[in-house]
């Protein structure tokens, strides 16, 4: 019975894999191609930068990006106050 579930749990997961890889797109043919050239376009202009993904990153995601930073100075304190040591 056992052995029936381990094969059952592989196929599946084997399944998954090969329809995933069945459907990728081909290497550097990205899908929404129209956000690129927008981004190429206006980025130097509307973030006043010549990198333009310095502009996505600071200026188009810049919310995204300072939560990030947050959640990373979180989790860098919160393991810091954990493993202290405690001085008496």
């Amino acid at each position: 019975m056992r052995r029936w579930i381990v094969l059952a749990a592989f196929l599946v997961v084997a399944g998954c894999l090969l329809l995933g890889a069945a459907r990728m797109r081909p290497f550097g043919a990205p899908r929404l191609a129209l956000m690129d050239r927008y981004f190429n376009a206006f980025s130097q202009g509307e973030a006043a930068t010549n990198n333009v993904v310095t502009a996505i990153v600071f200026d188009y995601r810049g919310y995204d990006t300072l939560g990030e930073a947050t959640v990373l100075f979180t989790a860098v304190v919160g393991v810091a106050l954990i493993l202290r040591r405690i001085r008496r």
